[in-house]
């Protein structure tokens, strides 16, 4: 008897249902939701808000669970990719869309200045993580002559019309994002699939052991983090065209790594889809009714949320649902 060391072995084609479940899910994401929202400018806006934290959500936990690397320092990234894709369509005439994508690549060459904290483990490399988040931000406040200073960057090119279609707009922004956030996903999950993400998850047994059969921890780390740079930066170059304005502690702000944390510990880190959830259940409850409610200091109750699902259910929303599924199952069985 032999057993396959292809991680991809055994996995049998999606059943029709599934696909039918998917294809479902699709329409609703990108017909439905347009159409029964788009004429609500709130709306919309708290739609391409919550997708934008699920993608920095997404990219956070891509380096959490498959590079096995707590970070609190994303909003550098975020704030490079803003910085950089605002800056080329500014002062050097790009278009858009090919800014956001040099955004996102210029967060991953940014994140090789952390290699040196690769090597470190634990709170001690999100403390390092988090003094190089404030190191950019100095930069981008101190740079005035190239990125405005604390007075910012005013009138950034929105995203532009294609094909008789208006993506500057709610609606507009809302599918870019969107595209954005489901391409993540495919990345996330073909990755995790791979022989890379069995690799990264015998890291995690035993980082010495991995390199004892000549697996490099150290390159394999590094990946992840420029890769979740590169999601982190395409999803702050978004932003800044959507918004259409920057300043440093704005693009830098903490909170572009602490809100997605929280939605992405709160949804399930460990799944490609707690994320996701975490992000527009979080965000959305943050800003229909806990701000409401407590207009100064409402994110304080996203704190006690995350302590409270840290004590019931460790692993997040999904793997709450799950676990109570399986219990409806084995009571009707």
């Amino acid at each position: 008897m032999t057993t396959s060391l292809n991680p991809q072995a055994g996995r049998a084609a999606w059943p029709a249902s599934r696909v039918a479940a998917l294809a479902a899910t699709l329409a609703v994401l990108y017909v439905a939701v347009p159409l029964a929202l788009g004429h609500n400018l709130y709306l919309m806006s708290l739609a391409v808000a919550s997708l934008t934290i699920a993608g920095i959500a997404l990219a956070w936990a891509l380096l959490g669970n498959l590079g096995g690397m707590v970070s609190f320092g994303h909003s550098a990234f975020f704030g490079v990719g803003s910085y950089i894709s605002a800056l080329l369509t500014l002062k050097a005439g790009w278009p858009v869309f090919p800014a956001i994508a040099a955004g996102g690549v210029g967060a991953a060459v940014a994140s090789l200045a952390m290699a040196p904290a690769l090597r470190l483990k634990g709170p001690y490399f999100a403390l390092a993580i988090l003094a190089y988040a404030q190191i950019f931000r100095i930069v981008a406040t101190e740079w005035s002559g190239l990125t405005g200073g604390a007075s910012g960057l005013s009138s950034i090119p929105s995203l532009p019309k294609l094909a008789g279609f208006d993506f500057g707009s709610k609606s507009g922004g809302y599918l870019v994002i969107l595209t954005i956030v489901l391409a993540f996903a495919v990345v996330y999950a073909k990755l995790r699939g791979s022989h890379v993400g069995l690799a990264l998850r015998a890291m995690h047994e035993s980082e010495d052991a991995t390199r004892v059969v000549g697996v490099n921890s150290v390159i394999l780390k590094l990946a992840m983090l420029m890769l979740s740079a590169l999601m982190t930066g395409l999803v702050g170059a978004f932003n800044a065209h959507y918004i259409n304005f920057l300043e440093p502690d704005y693009a830098f702000n903490a909170s572009w790594a602490v809100v997605p944390i929280i939605a992405a510990i709160c949804g399930g880190y460990r799944t490609i889809l707690g994320p996701l959830v975490g992000a527009v259940s979080v965000y959305l409850i943050d800003q229909l009714v806990l701000k409401s409610l407590l207009p100064t200091g409402h994110q304080i109750v996203l704190g006690m949320l995350l302590v409270a699902m840290i004590i019931v259910s460790p692993a997040g929303l999904t793997a709450l649902r799950l676990k109570r599924t399986r219990r409806g199952v084995y009571a009707a069985g």
